[in-house]
């Protein structure tokens, strides 16, 4: 993430006894439970990724090319649809990695993503490995599962989020989709920096109500705390609520290791990423299956005016 989310709150909920499992659905199959070390796997490979490739995994550097590989090279032989979304951005290449999931309405599309590149000054591991980590483990969890949904799922690993005015393989993504692609997508959830040390509270955004009461949902049956804050215009969500798609994702807390070279494996706590990870999965099932959510996103009001365009 280019820079610190600690947007103003508009509304906390309480904390208490926190659990990871994922809640019921109230439509579909039950989601599966993810095992906290399950993300860890992914996240130590992309240490050893940075530390093979001068201590970062980023935008036109190897260590990003290593990346792009892995995630791949980890849904190779899975029931996804892989692709590599080629860009260009100050000069250097970069690339976004997109699994389509064969089942399911075309014109009902769910995409949850996260941004896989660090900066240059480190690894990148909290920022942004967990979030990396958490849709993986959909992925995979969705393809153990032989899902049969009602939507279409896609996910994306973003290139180049990092830098003040980047955003670039996200905002070049949604660019290159025609008008009716882009209204084909029902909902984008965003995972980025989900696996700080010390997180009592988690914050949440969204620009749909339903989309609201799916994550507020989730973290209220693992009784976990969250923090309402604004629609950040620094991550790649702004990419897809700038064409009116209803857009929500969540933030673990504080991280003093920002951006810093001590974003290492250490910096994670997988308690914590199991949380995201859960979610991430739990989400996944439920706007899969859920029809009555999928027409409440049809109603696009709460997100559709537009934004100003990014510098």
């Amino acid at each position: 993430m280019p820079a610190p989310s600690r947007r103003p709150a508009t509304r906390d909920t309480p904390a208490a006894p926190a659990r990871t499992g994922a809640p019921p659905d109230a439509a579909g199959p039950p989601a599966p439970q993810i095992e906290d070390s399950r993300p860890m796997v992914h996240l130590a490979r992309l240490q050893q990724i940075a530390d093979d490739h001068g201590g970062n995994r980023a935008h036109g550097r190897p260590g990003y090319r290593a990346s792009v590989e892995y995630v791949a090279g980890v849904l190779r032989g899975t029931g996804w649809t892989v692709t590599r979304q080629r860009f260009t951005h100050h000069g250097a290449v970069g690339w976004n990695v997109l699994a389509e999931w064969p089942h399911g309405d075309p014109d009902h599309v769910v995409v949850l993503g996260a941004h896989l590149d660090s900066v240059p000054e480190g690894p990148g591991i909290n920022d942004n490995g967990s979030g990396t980590a958490a849709v993986l483990e959909t992925a995979l969890a969705v393809d153990r599962a032989r899902l049969r949904p009602a939507a279409r799922l896609r996910l994306a690993w973003w290139g180049h989020e990092e830098a003040h005015d980047a955003l670039a393989g996200s905002m070049h993504y949604t660019r290159s989709l025609a008008g009716r692609q882009r209204a084909a997508i029902r909902a984008y959830l965003n995972f980025d920096m989900v696996g700080a040390h010390g997180t009592t509270c988690w914050d949440v955004y969204h620009s749909h109500p339903a989309l609201g009461r799916l994550l507020d949902g989730h973290f209220a049956t693992c009784r976990l705390a969250t923090r309402q804050v604004r629609n950040p215009d620094d991550t790649d969500s702004w990419s897809f609520s700038r064409y009116g798609i209803p857009v929500g994702g969540i933030e673990s807390g504080h991280d003093p290791c920002y951006h810093r070279p001590g974003d290492t494996l250490a910096n994670v706590d997988p308690r914590v990423l199991g949380v995201a990870t859960n979610l991430a999965v739990a989400a996944a099932w439920r706007l899969a299956h859920d029809r009555a959510l999928l027409r409440d996103l049809e109603h696009r009001s709460a997100g559709r005016r537009r934004q100003p365009a990014r510098p």
